[in-house]
């Protein structure tokens, strides 16, 4: 039989565990709400990403920009290179026969159209010598010449200035003497003028 003693004991028993629980929800809930208020660490494949899209893919994409300019410059210049010395190697062959094939009996009219090939001093200096002195030996004895390039190569192409190496071959008749043949190697530059490669310099080598 329980005494008003032992029932004031229990009485404060039950009401220390009470509290003491209480103070455990109390600190439960706090835990709960630190937690829900705390920011949530980003995934790492979620900092990659954004990393990605505003740091290395705009870099990229720069790069991979430049580099298609620089491949399309490049590409640009080699076919402008390419045709330039197709064109002017096609042209030294061409002014060359001219400028060394004449008949006596038309020798004004081949070597003045000859003239429309040639640009700059070398135009001076041709003139000055066909006039001077290889149309007059012509007519005076009747001399013709007719020139071949059998070999020709680009040695330098831009696309208005060119260097053509040339393999001449050129069969001239004096009267009527025997032909005499005679073959020579030539440095040819031209420079583009007017849409036109014309020749300003003829260097034998």
């Amino acid at each position: 039989m329980s005494t008003p003693e032992d029932k004031a004991a229990d009485a404060v028993e039950e009401e220390t565990t009470a509290t003491e629980v209480g103070d455990y929800d109390a600190e439960a809930v706090d835990a709960d709400d630190t937690e829900a208020v705390a920011p949530a660490e980003p995934e790492p494949g979620s900092r990659w990403a954004r990393v990605l899209a505003f740091g290395v893919l705009p870099v990229l994409a720069l790069l991979l920009g430049g580099a298609a300019g620089y491949l399309r410059y490049d590409y640009s210049s080699r076919h402008d290179a390419d045709t330039a010395g197709t064109e002017s190697v096609q042209a030294a062959r061409d002014s060359t026969i001219a400028l060394l094939s004449y008949k006596p009996e038309s020798v004004d009219k081949d070597l003045t159209a000859a003239r429309d090939r040639l640009t700059g001093s070398f135009l001076d200096a041709y003139t000055q010598l066909v006039n001077t002195v290889v149309i007059p030996g012509a007519k005076e004895k009747k001399i013709s010449a007719v020139a071949q390039v059998p070999a020709a190569a680009s040695v330098s192409a831009k696309p208005d200035h060119a260097v053509v190496l040339a393999f001449v071959d050129q069969t001239v008749v004096v009267g009527n003497d025997a032909p005499t043949r005679t073959a020579s190697s030539v440095r040819i530059t031209l420079e583009k003028v007017g849409g036109r490669w014309l020749i300003s310099g003829f260097e034998p080598v």
